[in-house]
C-alpha cells in the first residue's frame, strides 16, 4: 500500500444521478468512465474498495408511489435499477484491468453474486473491487442505508458519499441560496438535529453507532477521493 494513505478499507456510495451526468436519465458513458479512473487510482494505491450503487438515474420509487404504485413494488423496481448501475460499473472498471465483483441483496444470480459477508471480504483482499447492488434486499431501504450497513457489516474504515452535483455539506441549498455556507465538518447529531438531508436518518445514526466517520465529497473532481484517502480535509466530515 502507498504508505501515505491513511484509510485501509472504504465503502464509496455512489448515486445513480452522478453516473448520469449531464443527461436527465440513463448512464453517461464519460462520467462512468471518470467515476471508474478515480476507483481504479485507488486500488492501485492498495486501497480496498467497496461501491454501493444507487439508482436514480433510471428508476426513482418514491415518484412513483406518488403516482399511485405500490411503495413496495417501486422500491423493488428501484433494486433492480441499482443492479443495472452496478453491472455497468463492473464493465467499465474492467474495462480499464480492474478486478471487479458483483453482487446482489436481491437474488438475479446470472448476473450477480448473491451477497455474502465473508465472500465479499475475501474479495476485498485480493484487491477486487465490490460493487454492491440491489440496496439492502428489502422495500422503504434506501441506498444510504444499504452503504452505512455494508460498511459497518465489512469492517469499513471510512464511509464517502458521493452525489451528483454535491461537493460537501451545506446549511441551506447551495443552488437556490447564493449565501449557503460550506460545513467542513459536523458531528452527526448536528447532521440529524438540522434536518441536512444529506443523508437519511437511519444511515447516520448506524455510523454514529459505530462510530464510522463519513465524508461527503465531489468524486468527479480529479485528485478529490486520493486527497481524501490521504487524510487531506476535502468535502465535508461527519464525525462523533
Amino acid at each position: 500500500m502507498d504508505p501515505g494513505i491513511k484509510y485501509k478499507r472504504v465503502m464509496l456510495k455512489l448515486s445513480g444521478e452522478a453516473l448520469r451526468g449531464q443527461h436527465s436519465y440513463g448512464i453517461e458513458s464519460d462520467s462512468l468512465r471518470s467515476i471508474s479512473l478515480r476507483i481504479t487510482e485507488a486500488v492501485e494505491a492498495g486501497v480496498e474498495v467497496a461501491v454501493v450503487v444507487g439508482g436514480g438515474n433510471i428508476w426513482r420509487g418514491v415518484d412513483a408511489e406518488n403516482d399511485g404504485m405500490d411503495r413496495a413494488t417501486a422500491d423493488y423496481i428501484g433494486m433492480l435499477a441499482t443492479v443495472m448501475n452496478s453491472l455497468a460499473l463492473q464493465d467499465s472498471l474492467e474495462s480499464l484491468g480492474t478486478l471487479t465483483r458483483t453482487q446482489s441483496s436481491i437474488s438475479i444470480q446470472a448476473v450477480a453474486e448473491p451477497y455474502i459477508r465473508r465472500r465479499a471480504i475475501r474479495h476485498l483482499e485480493k484487491g477486487r473491487v465490490v460493487i454492491f447492488g440491489g440496496g439492502t434486499g428489502s422495500p422503504h431501504v434506501t441506498t444510504d442505508t444499504a452503504a452505512a450497513l455494508k460498511a459497518v457489516e465489512l469492517n469499513a474504515d471510512l464511509l464517502l458519499m458521493s452525489k451528483h452535483g454535491v461537493d460537501g455539506v451545506y446549511d441551506s441549498d447551495p443552488n437556490q441560496n447564493k449565501d449557503a455556507k460550506k460545513f467542513e465538518a459536523i458531528t452527526y447529531m448536528d447532521a440529524l438535529s438540522k434536518r441536512l438531508q444529506v443523508m437519511d436518518a437511519t444511515a447516520i445514526s448506524l455510523c454514529m453507532n459505530n462510530q464510522l466517520p463519513i465524508v461527503v465529497f465531489d468524486l468527479l473532481k480529479e485528485g478529490n477521493l486520493m486527497s481524501i484517502l490521504k487524510g487531506e480535509k476535502i468535502g465535508t466530515e461527519i464525525i462523533e
